[in-house]
């Protein structure tokens, strides 16, 4: 037995339990594709987070679901224990337990769910025709003038369409064709309404549509009758049924699907807002050239009318004048400069003369003679006499200018300012 152990277990490696189960998950998962189910509701939970759990049962089998927090806020069925409900999800495996578990995104009551398998076989059917080809559909005329619109007078599609075209200056016509949108009979009022606004033949476009709902309230929108009118139609047609979620067959045969009337609106005007916007700044451009245009004019205009006042007899005379006028002011300011020049020269030469004039060297030669007399008389004896000094002269009246040229009990002659004065020289005394 242990031998027979090592050699299974050598040949093929075993996996863990989380490998196994996750390689299950991995199969489940991407191959079975996500789908509708139909059941019976049991064992609810609805947790305080927000997510939901629930079997799905019938008489043979149940499977676990859940339908986590945002999925179950979008629900308009509301889920009891033993409501019969069809639901649409995509498989899912628990690892942890290693169960698997169906992830529920739309729940609808089991009569919606026929409703849906309806819808979904004759989709199948046309789609087969090639009723929703893409090469069969017509393109949107990006500039419409008239528009039929193919819905309830009295419903917001109406207005809500129409308010949009006006916020948006729309330019044309819309030209509402009442027709029921809910209930018995009305696809094949809409079918004969289509084929009508075909014999007019006044309409650019046309748009067929209401607001949202539920299945059943859309479901004329889904009638074959309606949906071959629809693509049969020889004027480009728009589907605008109900909200983004909401999707007919309608959508799919029409030449161009709008989410809402408030977006086919948007996509009607959409050409016209573009060409509006090329025409406003066409606009602006002519009006920045035209304005460029005039002022280049302008300045042209300036310049002829400078010329031509230049070239005028009446500018020529006034250059004249002023060319006149400039040249006597020229000539009297050089006469003035030669009379002026000529006055200096003048009192130059005469200041000249009277410097080299024999009255001017006497007068000069006077002035320098007294000032020599005046130094002359301030260095001689008497003037030294009259400031108080005394000079001495010997016998032979000669000055005495030392005292070793004088000898004792030698006569000597004191010359005062007022007189002379005998005098006789004496020894100084030794004390």
């Amino acid at each position: 037995m242990a031998g027979l152990h090592d050699e299974l277990v050598g040949e093929t490696r075993a996996e863990s339990v989380s490998e196994f189960t996750r390689r299950v998950k991995t199969v489940l998962e991407s191959q079975v594709r996500p789908g509708w189910v139909r059941g019976e509701v049991s064992n609810l939970r609805a947790q305080a987070s927000g997510h939901v759990y629930f079997s799905l049962k019938d008489a043979g089998a149940q499977v676990s679901a859940v339908m986590f927090r945002g999925d179950a806020a979008r629900q308009e069925v509301k889920l009891r224990d033993g409501a019969q409900v069809v639901v649409y999800g995509e498989i899912s495996v628990y690892e942890a337990r290693g169960n698997y578990q169906l992830i529920v995104r739309v729940v609808l009551e089991d009569g919606v769910g026929r409703l849906q398998q309806e819808f979904e076989a004759l989709k199948r059917r046309l789609a087969d025709e090639g009723l929703f080809a893409a090469e069969n559909k017509m393109p949107v005329p990006t500039m419409p003038r008239t528009i039929g619109f193919i819905t309830s007078p009295t419903g917001a599609a109406v207005q809500d369409f129409l308010r949009i075209l006006i916020r948006r200056d729309w330019r044309g016509r819309v030209v509402v064709l009442p027709v029921k949108v809910q209930g018995e009979g009305a696809a094949a009022e809409m079918s004969t309404m289509l084929a009508e606004a075909g014999r007019l033949g006044c309409f650019d476009l046309l748009v067929i549509g209401r607001g949202g709902g539920s299945l059943e309230d859309l479901w004329a929108f889904n009638e074959e009758v309606l949906v071959r009118a629809v693509a049969a139609c020889a004027i480009p047609i728009i589907s605008a049924v109900g909200h983004e979620i909401d999707f007919t067959l309608c959508d799919f045969a029409a030449d161009a699907r709008a989410e809402t009337p408030s977006a086919a609106a948007e996509l009607v005007s959409s050409g016209f807002v573009a060409a509006a916007e090329r025409v406003e700044r066409s606009a602006e451009d002519l009006m920045h050239h035209v304005a460029v245009a005039l002022e280049a004019a302008g300045e042209r205009l300036d310049h002829a009318r400078s010329r031509l006042r230049l070239l005028a007899p009446s500018a020529q005379i006034e250059r004249g004048h002023l060319r006149l006028d400039d040249l006597a002011n020229r000539l009297t300011a050089s006469l003035g400069r030669t009379v002026q020049a000529r006055r200096q020269k003048f009192t130059e030469a005469a200041a000249l003369l009277r410097q080299r004039s024999p009255e001017m060297r006497v007068q000069i030669e006077s002035h320098r003679l007294l000032a020599l007399w005046k130094r002359l008389q301030a260095a001689s004896p008497a003037s030294v006499l009259n400031r108080g000094f005394v000079i001495m002269r010997d016998e032979a009246d000669r000055p005495v200018q030392r005292k070793s040229a004088v000898q004792p009990g030698g006569r000597l002659v004191a010359e005062f300012a007022d007189g002379r004065l005998p005098v006789k020289a004496t020894e100084p005394s030794a004390g």
